[in-house]
């Protein structure tokens, strides 16, 4: 059985990194894999590929709120999401590089995810998370003090570069052994994969490749009256 990390890319803005956050330490731990965490900046990978965030398109948003409260509810748990949404997280992302919070890095990103998406607390509020990680004994002071540090601050701007370099697209994104996993709906498959049994069939996958006919661009030019 392998022993190479499984990399996961995060932003506290997204309940689905949430979601998804829940669910993997168990199953990480279950095939003796340990986990690289990511902390990147949903925004700037928006802008990188050219989407608008599901807060950005008003039924989206609506309906995120509901698939949220259903899930949450299926899988046993409170769902009370931040004060603030979207909010800036660019605190909370630093201080959650391994970098900065080192072997309290899980624990720091386990106790921001919770108090945000189940206790709504405002993530975007450095008080606030000082406050939540000082409740689990670590020290949020010092964590604090390194947000603003130019070294810190690039190190999320090269997780967030090297993200893109890796195709990551969204959050969360799950990079197991090459393998791409994007959402937290994405868990079935994932097992499959570090179990050995992955159904996807690389030969039909290459052959389905299709050339693109038209892009988005293009087809607003046209006349779909006709």
């Amino acid at each position: 059985m392998s022993s190479k990390p499984i990399h996961f890319y995060f932003d506290y803005i997204s309940p689905y990194a949430y979601f998804a956050w829940r669910k993997l330490p168990s199953l990480a731990d279950k095939y003796n894999r340990p986990i690289d965490a990511h902390p990147v900046v949903f925004g700037k990978l928006l802008d990188k590929w050219g989407q608008l965030g599901p807060a950005e398109i008003l039924p989206k948003r609506k309906w995120l709120h509901q698939y949220c409260l259903r899930y949450a509810a299926l899988n046993g748990f409170e769902y009370n999401p931040p004060k603030n949404h979207p909010f800036n997280p660019l605190a909370a992302l630093r201080m959650s590089l391994k970098e900065v919070s080192g072997i309290d890095q899980h624990r720091v990103i386990d106790t921001i995810f919770e108090g945000g998406w189940c206790r709504g607390e405002d993530l975007g509020d450095l008080p606030t998370l000082i406050s939540l990680v000082e409740q689990q004994k670590i020290d949020g002071e010092y964590l604090s003090q390194q947000v603003s540090k130019p070294d810190v601050k690039n190190l999320l701007i090269n997780e967030t570069t090297m993200a893109i370099e890796m195709g990551v697209f969204g959050v969360p994104s799950i990079i197991i052994d090459g393998n791409l996993f994007w959402g937290n709906d994405q868990m079935e498959h994932i097992e499959l994969l570090l179990a050995g049994n992955d159904p996807l069939d690389r030969e039909k996958l290459n052959a389905q490749e299709r050339p693109r006919a038209i892009d988005r661009k293009a087809f607003k030019k046209l006349d779909i009256d006709k």
